[in-house]
């Protein structure tokens, strides 16, 4: 099966990034992909590599890079191919557009890795504040003497 048979709407680009705390480099990351022999476009890149092909089969390569290391590799849409000249830096001269954005959302990544590593339940409801009658009646029960003593 050949990509070059494939259009390009059919096809499907992700981005797999290593996150700091990952224990696998680009290059371990780029052989794993490789040695599954799937009909796809890898390229090796600076924050972990670049997979083109069909959906079905970028699909199977994301999830066997994500058994590598599941908290510390994350995936990102890519919406042009490896190359592509209106993104490729090789042809724009300077960082592609993106790039930066890129940087700066790995320096969250270690956050998101440990989170997803130990999670905690968490609650979005604000506490709520005891009204005053029943914070009068606490402060009233409690006997200060007792803890001077201590």
């Amino acid at each position: 099966m050949s990509l070059k048979n494939e259009s390009k709407e059919d096809l499907d680009t992700k981005m797999i990034i290593l996150g700091p705390a990952s224990g696998v480099s680009s290059s371990e990351l780029v052989q794993k992909i490789h040695m599954l022999k799937l009909p796809l476009t890898i390229k090796s890149t600076c924050y972990g590599a670049m997979v083109h092909g069909e959906p079905d089969v970028v699909k199977k390569a994301v999830e066997e890079a994500r058994n590598m290391d599941e908290f510390n590799i994350f995936i990102k849409d890519r919406g042009f191919p490896p190359g592509d000249p209106r993104r490729c830096r090789g042809h724009r001269g300077a960082a592609r557009e993106g790039f930066h954005q890129l940087e700066k959302e790995f320096k969250l990544l270690g956050y998101v890795g440990e989170a997803l590593a130990n999670p905690k339940e968490v609650s979005l409801e604000e506490p709520q504040k005891i009204p005053v009658n029943e914070f009068h009646e606490i402060a009233k029960s409690m006997d200060l003497n007792d803890e001077i003593d201590e």
